[in-house]
C-alpha cells in the first residue's frame, strides 16, 4: 500500500506531456521494470530487452542502436549495476537526444509575421493552426488567417470557426480556387492591417505527389515575392499515431518549402511516442510544439525534460 501511494503521487506531479505519455510509457516503463524483475543482474540479454522495449514504442532501430551503445559504454565506464543508476544514465541518453529538437518559435519583429504550415492529409493542420492562433493572441499579437487549403469546403469552413473562437480574421476564397492566390491576398491584407501573425493553411497532400508538392512551392514563392524574407516559418504538421512512417515526409516537404521546424500532433493517443527520439536522425528541425489532447491549450510547447520523465515514469 505505502508503495502504490508512492507512485501515485509521482504520477499527480506528472506533467501535461508525463500524461500524455501514458500509452508509450506502458510500453517502456513496464519493459524496464521487467528488466531489472528477479534480481537480474545488468549483462548483454536485459539490454537486449530493453532494445525490443524502445522499438516498441516507435523508437526505430537506427536510433534505439544508438541508445544501447551509448549505455553500454556508460555501464562499463562507469560500472553500473542498480536499477536506479542504469535508470539515471538511461535519463541522460535520452535526454541528450530529446535536447536536439529544443528551439523555441520566435515571433521576429517582421509584419506581418507569416507562417506557412504545411502537412499530409489527417494530421490536424487545421487544428494546430487554430491552437496556434490562441496561443498567439494570448500573448498580445494580432493574429489573421488564411484559408489555403481551397481543395475542401470543409476546411474552409473549419478555418472560419477556428478564426470565430479566436476572434480573428480568415481569409478565403471560393472552393477550387488558387491557393497561391488566397496566400497572396491575405498577405496584401495582412499588411494593410498592420497584422503581427499571418499563418497560412494548405491543402493537405501526400509528400509523394509531386503535383501537388509543386503546388505547395508555388505558394511558397508567392509568398516570398511579396517579402523577401517570408514565409519566416514553414511548419510540417505530423501525425504521432503512424510512428516511424511521420519521418518519410520530412525529406520531401523540406524541399518543397524549406522547412523551419515541426509540429507533432496525437501524442497523448499513441504508444509510439518514441518516435520524438528519431527525429534528430533525420533532420536539424526543432521540435516547437507537440499535441497533447483536444482543447484548445493542448498544443505545447515541447520540453525535453517533461518528455523523457513521462517516457521513463521516472
Amino acid at each position: 500500500m505505502e508503495e502504490s501511494y508512492r507512485i501515485n503521487k509521482k504520477r499527480n506531479t506528472w506533467s501535461r506531456l508525463g500524461d500524455a505519455l501514458s500509452k508509450t510509457r506502458s510500453r517502456v516503463s513496464n519493459g524496464i521494470a521487467n528488466v531489472f524483475s528477479s534480481g537480474r543482474e545488468l549483462d548483454d540479454s536485459l539490454l537486449d530487452e530493453l532494445e525490443f522495449n524502445l522499438l516498441s514504442a516507435d523508437v526505430g532501430t537506427n536510433t534505439a542502436a544508438q541508445i544501447l551503445d551509448r549505455l553500454r559504454k556508460e555501464i562499463s565506464k562507469r560500472k553500473l549495476s542498480s536499477r536506479e543508476q542504469f535508470i539515471g544514465a538511461l535519463e541522460d541518453v535520452l535526454l541528450d537526444l530529446a535536447n536536439q529538437l529544443v528551439k523555441p518559435l520566435v515571433i521576429t519583429e517582421n509584419r506581418p509575421f507569416v507562417i506557412l504550415v504545411t502537412g499530409v492529409n489527417g494530421v490536424g493542420k487545421t487544428t494546430t493552426i487554430g491552437k496556434l492562433a490562441h496561443r498567439f493572441k494570448k500573448d498580445g499579437l494580432s493574429v489573421m488567417l488564411a484559408a489555403g487549403d481551397t481543395y475542401r469546403a470543409a476546411a474552409i469552413d473549419q478555418l472560419q470557426r477556428w478564426g470565430q473562437l479566436n476572434d480573428v480574421p480568415v481569409v478565403a476564397q471560393q472552393t477550387g480556387a488558387d491557393s497561391a492566390s488566397v496566400a497572396h491576398d491575405a498577405f496584401q491584407i495582412a499588411n494593410s492591417r498592420s497584422i503581427d501573425v499571418l499563418i497560412v493553411d494548405t491543402a493537405g497532400r501526400l509528400h509523394s505527389n509531386k503535383g501537388l508538392m509543386d503546388e505547395l512551392a508555388k505558394v511558397h514563392r508567392v509568398i516570398a515575392r511579396l517579402d523577401a524574407s517570408a514565409p519566416h516559418e514553414s511548419i510540417l504538421v505530423l501525425d504521432a499515431t503512424i510512428g516511424q512512417n511521420a519521418l518519410l515526409q520530412v525529406d520531401q516537404f523540406d524541399t518543397a518549402v524549406q522547412l523551419s521546424g515541426l509540429v507533432l500532433t496525437k501524442l497523448d493517443g499513441t504508444a509510439k511516442g518514441g518516435v520524438v527520439l528519431a527525429l534528430p536522425s533525420i533532420s536539424s528541425l526543432p521540435l516547437y510544439y507537440v499535441g497533447l489532447g483536444e482543447s484548445i491549450d493542448a498544443l505545447q510547447p515541447f520540453d525535453p525534460q517533461d518528455y523523457v520523465t513521462g517516457l521513463l515514469g521516472s
